[in-house]
């Protein structure tokens, strides 16, 4: 596995039990720096149903600039969940080269994989995946678990990134006490307690109004341009891949 000097001395750090920083405003690039955080050459995905090939990505090449907020756009089928997923390290492509922050996950192990969306990944899905029996506090602090971080540190890491996400008066209410938009809220907080260098998000405001989806959509505007976070998000909403500052669409497999 290839990292950069950066990734080499971030890593470190997160091995001492730093990795769950709260978000930090001076410790990433600023906005749109120009160098790729995100490149890909000639990369394919191709799944198999039974024998029958089905391939969804085809003879890709992508550059995602650091410090860029992206939307993918496309319709059902097009891949962009498959891309989001091979940007993410959750997945590996069948044909081709695919290198994020510094890393080649091409040819990475499924161990040096978790390692990498660990320190390097934040996740934000459509469905808010929040265990109903903790409490917003706990369901944010979830991740810090498989850090050496202390108990009083955990928490007050997940306590920063509520307060980010402006719920710091409801730290200790469960998801059923919450409205959707709240949910979405702890859920993108516990994305960011890790302070992740990329937040890839697949459809975040999907099940929200207009509302709740306008507020979640600034929210991300914050984390990009106050936090200097990269943000990429899967969207079908035009409304929403409007406040992206850069839009791309696939269709077949295909940028466009």
């Amino acid at each position: 596995m290839e990292t950069s000097e950066k990734e080499q001395a971030k890593d470190g750090a997160k091995t001492n039990g730093d990795a769950a920083a709260a978000p930090s405003k001076e410790a990433h690039p600023h906005r749109d720096s120009g160098k790729a955080i995100v490149s890909m050459q000639g990369v394919s995905k191709t799944f198999y149903r039974g024998k029958e090939p089905v391939p969804v990505l085809d003879n890709l090449d992508l550059e995602i600039a650091e410090g860029a907020f992206e939307a993918l756009m496309g319709p059902s089928g097009s891949g962009k969940s498959t891309l989001l997923n091979l940007i993410a390290g959750l997945d590996r492509p069948t044909r081709g080269q695919a290198r994020v922050a510094g890393s080649n996950l091409t040819d990475m192990n499924d161990a040096e994989l978790a390692k990498f969306r660990s320190r390097t990944i934040g996740f934000i899905f459509q469905q808010y995946n929040l265990m109903p029996v903790l409490t917003a506090l706990e369901n944010v602090e979830l991740p810090l678990l498989l850090t050496k971080l202390s108990g009083s540190e955990r928490k007050k890491r997940a306590q920063t990134a509520l307060r980010v996400v402006g719920l710091e008066n409801r730290m200790t209410h469960y998801p059923r006490q919450l409205s959707g938009g709240q949910e979405q809220r702890v859920a993108i907080a516990r994305a960011i307690v890790n302070d992740p260098t990329i937040i890839v998000a697949d459809e975040p405001t999907g099940d929200l109004d207009r509302k709740n989806a306008d507020e979640i959509l600034s929210l991300l505007e914050k984390l990009n341009t106050e936090f200097k976070k990269t943000i990429v998000m899967v969207t079908h909403d035009p409304a929403a891949a409007e406040r992206a500052t850069v839009t791309r669409r696939l269709d077949k497999g295909a940028l466009t």
